[in-house]
């Protein structure tokens, strides 16, 4: 690999005259090196200086033109810069040590070798110098520019040592193999395994987010994989661990709904599904383990899993403190729905069964269906190109319905309170009869959604009951 180059940039000249008037030798250390060297966009620039990286901020900001505002961290010993381009975090070198029942580590002023030796990962401890004499030469103490050049992720030092001071380290390891499809060395992966259950001392918000960030990977199902093959999936994301695993009676065995699940995951990625979208794709038979029965004649089935699953949606959202509002309500739809259009595909088309699942479904019933395309995991690719044929039937008759009778999040014409005026009722059980009858009639096509075909609608349902309209 070729020694990264720092950027032309008058800010970087700027950082390196005040560190030399302050005697304080400074570095660009960290991620923004490493993705110098893989060609990666960078925005965020972590400066180290051996001295005070408040004092280095504040000369710093007053030497640049507008005098931009230091923000300082007092009790992290951190002072930030933001400037037009990028935002440069300043902090001194130091060295840590950690007690066991916390990630939280005491922090005292050390060497430049010592703060190289504190970082996670020989990738992310290699820095590049901002002092006169040497400008822009590569500080690189544990060969990360050669761990780059291997796609390895290693420690550098002892990883049970990095792992069990801090276990957040050992998500990041995963997802940094995830995100830059980069190996995990031996060694380094071992450690994982050996140190997982002090995973316990991390936050849930912390976990999440590397879960998230894994998520949001080019290739998800490989971070997934890692998280299992370590332990660390069965601790942190419990019920997708269990869905690992066929089982086999007699001729009847089931696919392993984890490598199907993660198989799902990556089809949504390649089709540019967003986060919420993935998270249906992993939640999407997250109950079948829960539904999994066998039948001597048709062999396993899972009916109702996802029915079950939408109900476990809201559950495992705060289990993992991710957000309970309109994101939450997305994933638990799609969980509910992702079988109705393979239905549709198994059988004649009608207009009363696409009517309903665009009721239903509402304005996600096009995420709705990227999600069922990605569902079709068969390697039988010839039973995979029927089916998808097949739902290019399903989706142009999706577009016909819905272009005729605007169905999507509709409400119908004749509500609870018109029910109740026309009739003389208070709210009860036979104003909710009457609403759902009438909708019934809608999505059946018996009627359209229009006032006076509804409301004579209305008059012939309450005459059944025996009710009177008010004059």
């Amino acid at each position: 690999m070729e020694n990264p180059r720092l950027p032309e940039l008058p800010l970087f000249r700027t950082i390196a005259d005040a560190a030399g008037e302050l005697g304080y030798p400074a570095y660009v250390i960290g991620g923004y090196v490493r993705d110098l060297v893989l060609g990666r966009p960078s925005k965020d620039v972590d400066v180290v200086c051996v001295g005070d990286g408040i004092q280095l901020a504040q000369q710093v900001g007053r030497r640049l033109p507008g005098k931009p505002r230091v923000t300082v961290f007092k009790n992290f010993g951190t002072a930030m810069l933001p400037t037009s381009d990028i935002e440069v975090e300043f902090v001194g070198a130091r060295k840590e040590s950690y007690r066991a029942e916390s990630r939280k580590p005491e922090v005292v002023a050390g060497t430049l070798e010592e703060d190289l030796a504190r970082r996670d990962f020989t990738i992310n401890a290699l820095g590049l110098s901002l002092n006169p004499a040497d400008f822009g030469t590569l500080v690189d103490r544990y060969d990360g520019l050669g761990d780059i050049g291997r796609k390895l992720i290693r420690t550098p030092l002892d990883p049970d040592i990095t792992f069990s001071d801090d276990p957040l380290r050992m998500l990041r390891a995963i997802r940094f193999a995830t995100q830059l499809d980069f190996d995990i060395a031996p060694d380094t992966f071992d450690a994982l395994a050996r140190n997982k259950e002090r995973i316990s001392i991390v936050s849930q918000e912390r976990i999440t987010t590397e879960l998230n960030k894994i998520i949001m990977a080019p290739k998800p199902s490989y971070g997934f994989k890692l998280l299992f093959s370590c332990g660390l999936l069965h601790l942190i994301f419990p019920r997708m661990a269990q869905l690992q695993g066929v089982e086999k009676v007699g001729q009847h065995a089931h696919k392993d709904n984890f490598y199907h699940t993660l198989q799902v995951l990556d089809n949504v990625v390649a089709a540019g599904g967003d986060l919420w979208l993935r998270w249906a794709a992993i939640l999407h038979d997250i109950a079948k383990p829960a539904t999994k029965r066998h039948d001597k004649r048709v062999g396993w089935t899972f009916h109702g899993h996802e029915d079950k699953g939408a109900r476990w949606v809201p559950g495992i959202f705060t289990d993992l403190k991710l957000p309970l509002g309109e994101e939450m309500r997305q994933v638990q739809k799609l969980v509910r729905l992702h079988l109705r259009p393979i239905a549709l595909v198994k059988e004649v088309v009608t207009d009363s069964a696409v009517r309903r699942l665009l009721f239903e479904a509402g304005d996600d019933v096009d995420r709705l269906m990227l999600l069922c395309r990605a569902d079709i995991t068969s390697k039988d690719h010839q039973r995979v190109a029927r089916y998808l044929r097949n739902f290019d039937v399903v989706e142009q008759k999706l577009k016909e319905v819905e272009e005729k009778d605007h169905l999507r999040n509709f409400k119908p014409v004749i509500t609870g309170e018109i029910i109740m005026e026309t009739f003389g009722l208070r709210p009860s059980r036979e104003v909710g009869e009457l609403k759902e009858a009438l909708l019934e009639a809608i999505l059946e096509g018996k009627v359209r959604n229009e006032y006076e075909e509804a409301y004579a609608l209305l008059l012939e349902l309450g005459r059944q009951k025996g009710l009177v309209a008010a004059e």
